[in-house]
Formats: C-alpha cells, sequence, structure tokens
C-alpha cells in the first residue's frame, strides 16, 4: 500500500512537463529563495545581492534557470505586487531568461498560489529525460564535454524528477492552507521575536530527517533521481539514496544551487570573499561533485 507522501508525489509528476537533458546541456537549478517585502521578516533580502550576480552568471552563460518552488514568500505575505515592487531587478531578470525559452518555474508550499500565475506558468513536478544523443545541430546552448571523476551509473536510472519537496508531509501539501494561517497569524509575529516554526522541515531537524528519507525512499522506489528544496539542506545524491537537495537562497551567509553542465551535476555555493586588498567580491565555489550523469 501506498504511503501519502508516495501518492502525493507520483500525483505531482502525473501530468509534468518533460525537458530533454543532453550532455551539452546547461541548467541551474534553485529552490527557496522567499522573496519578501523588503522588512525584517524578508529572509531574502541578505542574499539578494549574492543571487542577482549568480543569476547573471548564469544568464550570461547560457543556463536554463529551474526554480524549484518557494520563489516568493505567500505565507507572511498577501500581495505578490509588493514582492514585485521590492526585488524588481530580480523579475526583470526572469523575464530575460522567459524570452529565450530558458525559465522553467516549479511552486512549492509557501506559493502555492503561483500554480494560477499566467506571466510565469508555475508546475508542480519537472521532468528531466537524459538523452545521450543530442538533436541535430548541437541545440542552442551546446558545449564541449569535459567529462568527471564520478558518476551515477544506476542501470535504467535515466530521469531526474524535480519538485519542491513539500510533498513529504501532509501539513505542508494537504493542508497547506491552514499552515499558511499559522504561519501568517502566529509565527510570522513570533519570527519576529526569536521563536522558530516548529512545523517547518527547514528549522525543525527531526521533521527535515523524515521528510529526507521519504522522498529518498520514493526515488529509490521509482528508480530515479529526486532533486527538491523545501528542507534548505543542500546535498548531493548518489545511487544509494537517489535523493539531491538544492539548498535554499536564505542561508546566513550564501546562497547554495545544482548546476548541471557537460553532463556532470555539481552543488555549488555563492558568497562574498575578501581580497588581499581587502574589496570584497561574489566568489562561486564547488561544494560537491562533479557527478558524471551520462555513462
Amino acid at each position: 500500500m501506498k504511503t501519502g507522501c508516495e501518492r502525493r508525489l507520483d500525483k505531482s509528476f502525473r501530468n509534468a512537463p518533460v525537458l530533454a537533458l543532453y550532455p551539452h546541456s546547461r541548467l541551474v537549478l534553485i529552490s527557496d529563495c522567499h522573496r519578501g517585502v523588503g522588512n525584517s521578516n524578508d529572509n531574502f533580502l541578505k542574499n539578494q545581492h549574492l543571487y542577482f550576480a549568480a543569476l547573471r552568471h548564469y544568464y550570461a552563460h547560457g543556463f536554463i534557470y529551474i526554480e524549484l518552488g518557494d520563489g516568493e514568500e505567500l505565507w507572511e505575505n498577501r500581495r505578490l505586487a509588493a514582492i514585485r515592487e521590492i526585488h524588481s531587478n530580480v523579475f526583470w531578470l526572469l523575464s530575460l531568461f522567459q524570452k529565450e525559452n530558458r525559465l522553467y518555474m516549479l511552486y512549492g508550499n509557501h506559493d502555492h498560489v503561483m500554480k494560477y500565475n499566467r506571466e510565469f506558468p508555475h508546475h508542480e513536478g519537472l521532468v528531466l529525460k537524459i538523452c545521450h544523443t543530442a538533436p541535430r545541430g548541437g541545440g542552442q546552448y551546446g558545449s564541449v564535454s569535459r567529462g568527471a571523476g564520478n558518476t551515477l551509473r544506476s542501470p535504467g536510472c535515466l530521469e531526474l524528477y524535480l519538485t519542491h519537496g513539500h510533498q513529504a508531509d501532509m501539513l505542508n501539501s494537504t493542508f497547506w492552507k491552514l499552515s499558511r494561517f499559522l504561519v501568517r497569524y502566529l509565527w510570522k509575529p513570533l519570527e519576529q521575536m526569536g521563536v522558530l516554526d516548529p512545523t517547518s522541515a527547514a528549522k525543525n531537524y527531526r521533521h527535515r530527517q523524515r521528510s529526507e528519507k521519504r522522498l529518498s525512499a520514493w526515488a529509490v522506489k521509482k528508480n530515479c533521481y529526486l532533486v527538491t528544496g523545501h528542507t534548505h539542506r543542500p546535498m548531493l545524491g548518489n545511487d544509494e539514496t537517489r535523493y539531491f537537495n538544492t539548498g535554499s537562497c536564505v542561508h546566513p551567509s550564501c546562497i547554495t544551487c545544482i548546476e548541471i553542465e557537460d553532463g556532470s551535476i555539481s552543488l555549488v555555493k555563492w558568497n562574498v570573499e575578501t581580497r588581499q586588498d581587502r574589496s570584497l567580491y561574489v566568489s562561486r565555489s564547488l561544494l560537491a561533485g562533479p557527478l558524471s550523469l551520462f555513462d
């Protein structure tokens, strides 16, 4: 008998779009920006410059941008227009990705209402189908493959399933409206006093661990690789766990994401570093990988 988590994940991918993944493809997977309205509860605000610098890099280098949910903080805030006004530079750059068909948006529990957004269409799931043969002409964003030292080699496992990951627990999926009510009217004011939301997988260790085990179990059962956000804990999986996590854009001093380039998958972070002359710069560094997705 299927668990509730399994049924919810199955439903998420029932009519999910499928995107071909070639050895020359370039994709960046980012989750949990939680863009707010610029007040003390806007957790994205402290990393907005890191995020914008990273986005400009990925745009300039021909990456497809995939956002895995909770892009907007619409539990604590009611109006998307207010978020767009504060972070207008982000939405401007996202529109450039969209004009070039390089934008895929998924919704999570905190931005579930974006499911109905017409300007930036959102899905609950997206499937990346690994294709060893590139289309004629090499594709628009082709590059020379450099290979990788390690490989994910699970036989027959040729797809990556992308979703937010809130399906792992009922309170954040089936009863998301109740959770939104509690966050908006109870935990939001308490957060300003330093009280953490105990229902959040990102802030409750046991809740996070339980969610990750459920997500990993589903991926193993389905013989696929599953990439999510939600728990905010960055992770590069393997053939045993089959589970990957992008991390988030609301870490204390960095943002993390997953890159797919030259047929390999890597976990990276962006943060501020200091040069010898004490000037600051935005740095990209490798946290884990690369792991080859192609034999």
